[in-house]
């Protein structure tokens, strides 16, 4: 809020910005005003003041122009006037050539005065000139001056119309504050007399019930509420009572519930309440830490103290409470938040549960592919010890098979040779007579011959 002083009356008042900024407004528009007469008046003076030199300039001028001409008038006829002393003695020749003298010399100053009066009649000419100019300027201001106003009259307009629209805006929108505060206004009245109502039935159902019965009715109470939605709001959930005492001590009921076989929540509860004519009073405090143990035993994921104690404390009266600075994921609750509770935690479990499986669809998406290429890893190492091994078989083998050939090729030209010595031999045995071989041996040719002769 600005705070703003009258200057007539001294009196000091408060504007909220959309005020102080029409206010604003408003005076730098009549201060355009001012300076825009100001400045059209400053302008009309000046060109006031500009005519006024240029005519006395022009006046001056002309002054001058008649004097410095009177003056050479003067003088010619000074001239003149000693002509005719000098010559008034003289002949009528004399006279005769004074006077075409005199009449040349009236020629040349009618003809001085003729320019003179060009020359006079030229500046007027100029002043008439920078008098239209002057006028054309005046109006080129006096269109620029309209214009410049007709376009701060449609910005002004153009203003005054957004602030009536901003002023609907701010009344519409007050409106449905007002809607929005009364609606909030009605709502929380509801909701305070029915909470009113719950305490006053509350209070009247504990003046009935004896201290033994208040524990269990509170119990039978919360079992009630839970089985009336069981079927549309929970069908897979599990919710009994906790009889397991197996460790010494046991909750009260325990919710859990399970998709697809994966348990995603589970809550212990522990319902307590006190009648008003308890000797001992407790408080919720007393039970935090059993029902802490209780939780970690059953191993359920958190932990729900259902209580009317301490009726007259506010700070477990505005709702649901969040205890997990002293044990984790704990909550107190009065029974009218008992049912709600459930489904706070069932429904940030479940989207949890949405985040888990896609992180463990990703996680086995990336065990597979580490499977993957541990099995392509595998293969390659036995594929490459296996092509080794074949490849040093197949050295040893192409070694054998070379081995082999050489051993082949020896032999062959061990056969090649033998079938040549052996063509050699036939050759000669071919060659070999009886004749021959008697040669040198006349007693044995003798001899084969006699066995001829006697077969």
């Amino acid at each position: 809020m600005q705070e703003l002083k009258c200057p007539n009356c001294g009196k000091t008042f408060q504007v909220d910005e959309s005020g102080y900024a029409q206010i604003m407004q408003q005076v730098r528009d009549k201060e355009f005003e001012k300076e825009l007469e100001r400045r059209k008046q400053e302008l009309e003076l000046q060109k006031e003041s500009d005519i006024t030199i240029v005519r006395m300039e022009q006046e001056k001028n002309h002054n001058e122009a008649l004097s410095e001409k009177n003056s050479e008038l003067a003088e010619k006829d000074k001239l003149i006037e000693q002509l005719k002393a000098q010559i008034s003695g003289n002949d009528t020749e004399k006279k005769l050539a004074v006077n075409e003298a005199v009449q040349e010399k009236e020629k040349e100053n009618d003809s001085a005065i003729k320019e003179k009066n060009e020359e006079i009649a030229q500046r007027d000419r100029e002043i008439l000139s920078l008098k239209a100019r002057l006028d054309n300027a005046d109006i080129e201001k006096k269109l620029a001056i309209s214009e410049a106003i007709q376009e701060k009259e449609k910005e002004i307009s153009e203003k005054r119309t957004e602030i009536i629209k901003l002023q609907g805006d701010l009344e519409l929108q007050k409106q449905e504050g007002e809607l929005r505060e009364n609606n909030l206004v009605e709502k929380h009245r509801g909701e305070l007399k029915l909470r009113d109502d719950e305490i006053e039935r509350l209070k009247d159902f504990k003046s009935k019930l004896s201290t033994k019965m208040v524990g269990e009715s509170l119990e039978q109470h919360c079992q009630n509420q839970f089985n009336q939605i069981r079927m549309t709001a929970f069908p897979n959930a599990y919710f009994e009572k906790d009889n397991d005492i197996k460790t010494g001590s046991k909750g009260d009921f325990i919710f859990r519930e399970s998709s697809d076989g994966t348990e995603f929540i589970s809550i212990m509860f522990e319902m307590k309440n006190e009648n008003d004519t308890t000797a001992t009073k407790h408080k919720n405090e007393d039970f935090l830490k059993e029902l802490d143990k209780d939780r970690n035993e059953k191993k359920c994921e958190y932990a729900v103290l259902v209580s009317l104690l301490e009726g007259d404390n506010e700070y477990y009266n505005n709702g649901i409470v969040d205890v997990s600075y002293r044990y984790p994921k704990m909550y107190v609750v009065r029974p009218q938040f008992f049912i709600p509770i459930i489904s706070l935690l069932r429904n940030a479990a479940l989207n949890s549960l949405e985040y888990q499986k896609k992180l463990e669809e990703v996680q086995n998406q990336q065990l597979d592919l580490y499977n993957f290429e541990m099995n392509l890893e595998r293969f390659k190492k036995g594929f490459a010890t296996s092509f080794k091994n074949a490849s040093d078989r197949f050295g040893d083998a192409i070694k054998g098979i070379d081995n082999v050939i050489s051993s082949l090729s020896k032999i062959r030209d061990n056969l090649v040779k033998s079938e040549n010595h052996l063509n050699t031999a036939n050759n000669k045995l071919e060659d070999v007579s009886i004749k021959r071989l008697t040669k040198n041996a006349p007693s044995v040719r003798a001899m084969f011959e006699e066995i001829n002769q006697e077969g």
